[in-house]
């Protein structure tokens, strides 16, 4: 959803359909509703924030914070914007990660500071998770 132009840039707001976590510490699924928050700004850069819920395999939930930067070359960002498939290697997408959750189970995130490196594809977006330790 396009939500028109800001003196910062143009807003979008692209909503999460679902998805898949897997990984040594966590497996589960990213549940329908959460949703990205975008300002295209006038260099061509992404400003993004993220909130959607992780649901564990054990049914634990989790609340995702996400706050990110996508940003190349004008016909790069072009090819993306077009849903084009675009090595990842040819723009920067990086985000900075934190959870919340009430579930005692995976409560160590409570306590974790992520770094991600996105890839941007045609229906979907990829996130490389990794905690800072």
């Amino acid at each position: 959803m396009n939500l028109g132009r800001t003196p910062y840039g143009e807003r979008r707001v692209i909503g999460i359909t679902g998805g898949t976590v897997r990984g040594p510490k966590l497996n589960g699924r990213v549940l329908p509703g959460g949703a990205d928050w975008q300002i295209i700004r006038g260099d061509g850069a992404a400003d993004i924030q993220a909130r959607y819920t992780i649901e564990t395999e054990a049914g634990a939930r989790i609340l995702v914070t996400s706050d990110g930067l996508r940003h190349g070359p004008p016909d790069v960002m072009k090819r993306l914007a077009a849903g084009d498939s675009v090595d990842p290697s040819l723009y920067y997408f990086r985000t900075a990660m934190r959870f919340e959750t009430a579930d005692p189970s995976v409560d160590w995130l409570n306590r974790v500071l992520a770094v991600a490196r996105g890839a941007r594809e045609a229906r979907a977006v990829r996130l490389d998770v990794y905690e800072v330790e």
